[in-house]
């Protein structure tokens, strides 16, 4: 199974990714984290910011997540992922692939502000610092038109939410549906 976690820059999707893997975990059921951010960085600092290279960003994650899931790994791809037409072709792409719409609020978001990000996009224009391409503020996001999971960070907490994925995934994946009648469970 692959899960494809997106949403706005602080919504949670990382946070979340880590804790459904921490979760599954302890039920030994292997989990990959596949974090945007980190793979762009050392694998993927070719690509920019445009429409084009965020598209081929995800492509990328998501044959590496199909490596993954392939081995009987569920795989988690924590990206913003602002595409709803890109997200639909990994979907047709690979088997088992669920879109997990994380939504949070804007002025949540930038009340977070984790990274600095909306801060920056909020400078004028002119500001050395100003970030031109922050999705969601001035660079699309398209929200996903049937996720398979929706998550709003703003009104559930992180536990929460790690729970229900968890409880989805159990529950959808033949691996752990096999590894269950395989000790009786």
């Amino acid at each position: 199974m692959i899960l494809l976690f997106c949403g706005l820059s602080g919504a949670g999707k990382s946070t979340l990714a880590n804790s459904v893997k921490d979760l599954l975990g302890r039920q030994f059921i292997p989990v990959e984290v596949i974090d945007g951010d980190a793979y762009r960085a050392c694998l993927f600092s070719d690509l920019g910011f445009s429409r084009q290279d965020r598209s081929e960003n995800l492509r990328r994650l998501g044959y590496l997540a199909d490596k993954f899931a392939a081995h009987g790994i569920v795989t988690i791809i924590s990206a913003i992922s602002p595409y709803d037409d890109v997200r639909k072709e990994l979907v047709a792409l690979y088997r088992d692939v669920k879109v997990v719409f994380i939504d949070c609020a804007l002025d949540e978001l930038r009340r977070r502000d984790t990274k600095g990000l909306y801060r920056r996009a909020s400078l004028p224009d002119d500001a050395p610092d100003k970030l031109t391409c922050l999705t969601g503020v001035n660079d699309p996001f398209e929200p996903p038109s049937e996720p398979d999971l929706y998550f709003n960070t703003g009104d559930s907490g992180i536990a929460e939410c790690s729970a229900r994925v968890c409880e989805y995934v159990l529950s959808h994946t033949a691996f752990v549906q096999r590894r269950r009648a395989r000790h009786g469970q």
